[in-house]
Order: structure tokens, then sequence, then C-alpha cells
């Protein structure tokens, strides 16, 4: 039976199940794993938090994501690829375990972000660059 994002369980399932595609994921599972060496228990959470406020806009929410990427983009380049993938496992997780409005609305805010990270880093590496 598939879920309805309306609520902080159903954010935690879709974090918790989308980074398990992450983490095995031969195209950006090593910029999560080796990269960015993510400690996994510190930045679920946060992930968790950031999803409640974009999809039930509910403000938890505290941090600067767009810096984030932009820091993780001098380490190793993020490319068009790597975010394509992203939304790729992220759009599978979201058809595999939920449905209703909010599957919608996640994609929405997903393709939206891509598209801003993808322009964002871009920028980053114009002189004079202000975030």
């Amino acid at each position: 039976m598939k879920r309805t994002i309306n609520n902080k369980a159903a954010i935690e399932f879709l974090v918790v199940e989308f980074y398990k595609k992450v983490k095995n994921d031969t195209e950006i599972g090593y910029i999560f794993n080796d990269v960015a060496n993510f400690k996994w228990e510190t930045h679920v959470p946060i992930m968790v938090s950031f999803w409640e406020t974009m999809l039930l806009d509910k403000v938890t929410y505290k941090g600067n994501p767009m810096l984030a990427h932009i820091e993780l983009n001098k380490k190793t380049p993020l490319t068009p690829a790597h975010f394509a993938q992203w939304k790729k496992l992220f759009f599978d997780t979201l058809n595999e375990n939920f449905e209703g409005e909010g599957v919608m609305e996640a994609k929405k805010r997903v393709e939206a972000m891509k598209g801003l990270m993808m322009f964002k880093i871009e920028q980053s590496k114009n002189k004079g660059f202000i975030q």
C-alpha cells in the first residue's frame, strides 16, 4: 500500500528509502559516501527537516543547501548527469512508495531544486560571485 506525503513520518520514510538508493548507486553514491563523507546518522535528520520544510511548509530546516553544494562542487565536480541521477532516484522512490498530490508537489520541488543547484554551482565559478 502506498503512502501519502502528509506528515513527518512520511518524510522520514521518503528520505531513508531515497538514501538507501543513493548509498548503493554507482553514479552518485561515491559523492555521498566518499567525497562528502556523510555521517548518515547526522545527515538524514537534516534532510528530513529540509524536506519537511519543502513539502509540508513546516519550517524546521535551518541551513544553506546552496553553499553546501557549492563547497562540495569544489571537492568533486557536480555534473548535470549527477543531478539527473539524483532526480531519477528521488522520483523512483516517490513512484514506488507514494501516491497523491504530495507526489506531484515533491517532483516539482525536486525539478526546481535541480535547476537552481546547477545554475548556482555554475555561477559560483564566476569571479565576484555572491551567493
